[in-house]
């Protein structure tokens, strides 16, 4: 599957986290934006309409939930596929998570393999 020119955006308060997987996405050839809080990122997100959004839940601002939520009401962003990558791994946590829009749910921490094998999952159901 060719990722060129696909665009990934990485929603992510922690820096390193946030530098980890835009440095996994590069290495597959993603164009790759960042953003360290939700507000500014559903700005970005209206403007780019990346391919993919891989997002954190514990955000400092508004919930990545809350970002899952706004973007499927939303009919131009509602078919982005999203990976919310999460501490949060409780039941409960992943079924919210589903719920409200993700196209996958990872627990942290995340592995390469699986943070790319969801990506090209997701890529190829869009």
């Amino acid at each position: 599957m060719s990722t060129a020119q696909k665009t990934v955006m990485i929603i992510e308060d922690e820096p390193d986290a946030a530098e980890l997987f835009a440095e996994m996405m590069r290495v597959n050839g993603f164009r790759v934006l960042k953003s360290y809080s939700s507000t500014p990122a559903m700005n970005l997100i209206a403007q780019e309409k990346p391919d993919v959004i891989i997002l954190d839940i514990m955000m400092p601002d508004i919930s990545g939930i809350e970002v899952l939520r706004f973007m499927r009401r939303e009919p131009a962003l509602a078919s982005i596929p999203v990976i919310v990558v999460s501490a949060k791994s409780m039941p409960f946590d992943v079924r919210t998570g589903l719920d409200a829009g993700a196209s996958v749910y990872l627990t942290k921490p995340v592995g390469y393999i699986d943070l790319k094998n969801a990506v090209d999952s997701v890529m190829q159901g869009a």
